[in-house]
Order: structure tokens, then sequence, then C-alpha cells
């Protein structure tokens, strides 16, 4: 640390005030900077205009310069929390420097659609999710709508916690209810079809939402995103976090044991498998005692197959999910089986079909309401009843065939909430 060498400044934490703009926090370790200074971020590469400087002691207290091995604030004209990212270099734009090492941009982990459980809120929670989004750049938002759910939003957080904070600050903060859909993980596809390459621009192409997954004929493979897990558990509970490890894909990287009465366990996971209710798995399991910690370890290659839910031969597009092969049965299974348990019975029967391409791997139906046509007949030929429950089939058949299956708002919720 230098003050006489060029400018370089660490950005460690960033605000938001909507009087003065983007308020970083920044700890010099070389240079001075004062203001009128013109500076420009190594990650962006934008230039500004230093308009004020000062220290934190607690309370912000400007200065006229700040100098190498201090820690103070910078003001300089930045509009968005998104410009002044954790970890980023400032330096003064006629003096480039190395940026400090270390530096990567925050990267999604999680998606999950977000909707206003009354479309009438719509507007209310747009404003909601901007106010928040100004002191947390790492949130990505996308607009996204839904035939059953409405207009919404599909959200990218670091994590889960991430996710139930931001929706408890939804909550609490703006008193604002939505409805949070299952969350989801960014898979890759590398595309293998020409005519696809050129449409995309890029070979290797990130899918969000599993409307958008292509096809296996025209993709090379696919890949999921993978996570180094460290579980820390007492060892009389080891034998069962292996086993429910297996049972989630996980591939065993390091097992140790700290002391006499604790074990550290290294897994490698795919995100998918741990994004529902992993965490509440394993400290059921361990009577609360494990702990569980996870960091990115990029992505390994997948046999992933779209799923299709269909309602009497109709696809149901807000139901579609992406699937490991070797879990498509016992998810299929369970959607059909909680709809089946959502729908409102109908005049005629309603058959729930879990689909992977043009293949029906688990099937549940709701009976039709029937009247009893019989309730006349004491006694008398057995033609007669079999005339009377003939026409009544018929009658059943063609309700089907003109009849349309409306999904109530509940029923979606109830299976998107819990996939």
């Amino acid at each position: 640390m230098h003050r006489k060498n060029p400018l370089r400044a660490l950005v460690f934490d960033s605000t938001f005030d909507q009087y003065r703009g983007v308020i970083a926090n920044v700890a010099l370790f070389d240079g001075v900077v004062s203001k009128g200074d013109k500076i420009v971020s190594a990650h962006t590469q934008k230039r500004y205009e230093v308009n004020e400087v000062g220290v934190l002691n607690p309370n912000e207290q400007p200065t006229l310069k700040l100098y190498a091995g201090q820690v103070g604030y910078l003001i300089a004209g930045m509009r968005d929390v998104t410009e002044a990212q954790i970890g980023d270099t400032l330096y003064l734009h006629n003096h480039p420097v190395e940026p400090l090492p270390g530096f990567k941009s925050a990267k999604p982990m999680v998606f999950a659609g977000m909707y206003p459980i009354d479309q009438s809120e719509y507007n209310n929670l747009k404003s909601a999710i901007e106010k928040l989004t100004l002191n947390d750049s790492s949130v990505t938002v996308h607009r996204d709508s839904s035939l059953a759910l409405g207009a919404g939003w599909r959200l990218g957080f670091l994590g889960l916690l991430h996710m139930e904070v931001f929706n408890q600050r939804l909550e609490q903060e703006y008193n604002t209810s939505v409805i949070l859909t299952t969350p989801t993980v960014p898979y890759k596809a590398v595309l293998s079809s020409a005519k696809l390459i050129k449409e995309y621009r890029e070979k290797e192409i990130t899918i969000i939402n599993p409307a958008q997954f292509p096809d296996k004929s025209k993709v090379a493979e696919y890949l999921e995103p993978v996570v180094l897990g460290t579980i820390i558990t007492p060892s009389e509970y080891t034998g069962k976090i292996m086993a429910l490890c297996q049972a989630r894909r996980a591939v065993q990287k390091h097992l140790m044991f700290i002391d006499q009465n604790r074990v550290m366990l290294k897994y490698l996971f795919p995100l998918s498998e741990i994004v529902v209710d992993f965490y509440d798995s394993l400290k059921s399991l361990s009577s609360g005692y494990a702990s569980f910690d996870y960091e990115d370890a990029g992505y390994q290659t997948a046999d992933l197959i779209k799923m299709d839910i269909l309602l009497n031969g109709n696809t149901v597009e807000e139901l579609a999910t992406v699937v490991h092969k070797e879990k498509a049965y016992s998810i299929g299974k369970t959607i059909c089986e909680r709809l089946k348990d959502s729908l409102p019975r109908q005049l005629f029967e309603i058959a729930i079909q879990a689909a992977i391409g043009s293949k029906i791997i688990a099937r549940e139906t709701v009976k039709a309401y029937r009247k009893n046509v019989l309730a006349k007949c004491y006694g008398g030929d057995i033609t007669r009843k079999m005339k009377l429950l003939k026409r009544q089939a018929e009658g059943k058949k063609k309700l089907r065939k003109i009849g349309n299956i409306e999904v109530p708002k509940d029923a979606f919720i109830k299976v998107l909430k819990t996939i």
C-alpha cells in the first residue's frame, strides 16, 4: 500500500440513496482519490466523476481526500447498485492498473416464478420488487407470464436462503402476498443443429424456463449445475445421511472424522436435487444437529428430459418440468396424484397423465359424477338395465369430447409450490 502509486480502490459494499444515487464503500489499497477525480470501474469499464468522498465515523463524514490504507465511502453519480459490484476495482481513468484479484460477478443459481395472488396487485408488487432490487444487485428480474397465474416475473437468486429472505422482505416491508413457484435451476444445452446455432447465435444455451427446453434430436448433450456440499454431523447419523445423499444422485468426494463425535462429509450434488427439500430432510434425519453448506462447482453432463402433464390429452404448459431420467416416474406420479386431489370433478372423466414425448409414464383418473339411471328399475329384464347404462356411457363419451377442463388457480398453486 502506497499513496504515491496509481489509485486502486476495492468496492466492498454499496447502498442506494434516492437523492445521491449509489454510495460505494471502498477500501484504498494504493493512491489517493479526491472530489472531481475521473474514475473507471474495472468490471463495467464505465467512467464516473467523483462528487463526494469521506470516511465512516460511524456516520458518513465528508473529507477532501481518501488515502491508501483508509476505508471510506465514495459517491460518483452511479445510478444503479449493479454498477458498484462487490469486489470490483476502481482506478483513475488516465492511470489504468491491474484489478485486484478474486473478483467474480454474482451469478444466480436458483430461479423461481413470482406472481401476485390477485392481478390487481401487479403494480404494487412491481414497485416493491424494484425498490428491493435497488439495494440487492444480485437478484435478476425477467418479466414472465403464465396462462394460469397471470403476469409475473422470473427471479434469479444466489441460493435458497437468499430467495427466502427476499420473499420475507416483500411480505414484511411492503405487505405484499405472492405466489412463489417451485425453485428451478439453470440448465445448459450444447446444440448440434446448425439451424438452432444460427438462431441463438451460440452453441451453448442456458435454459431457465422448461418451456424453452430444446428437443433431444437437436442437442449434443445437456448440462446441469453441480455444487460441492459440505455436511458436518454427529457420527451416529452418518449412515442415514449417506443414504439420503445417494438418493439425491450425489457423489462422495471426502469423509473425515473431525473429532470422536463429529464427521465431515463432502459430496458433489446436482443443484436441482437440493433446492427444494434437501435441507429439511437433512435436519429431520439428524434431529437438527447436521449443518450443510455448498459452493458452486460448475456444470456436468446429465440425462435430462422434459416431462409434460396432459389433461384428457391436452398439454398444460405451466406444469411442464425438466427432470433427470431416473426421477421422471416418481415426480410424474407425484404431480398426477396432487392434481387428482386438487381438480374438481366434472360430469365426464378426466385423465391426468405425465408424458415424456409420446410415452405416458404415469396416470391418475378423476371419476365423473354419475346419476343412478337404474334407480327406477325394480327387477325386470337385464337388457333394459344394459340399455340405460349404454345410453349413459355414450352421453359421457360425447361430453368428454366437447368438455373443456378449467384448472382452478388454487390447484396450480398447490402443484407448482410443491413439485
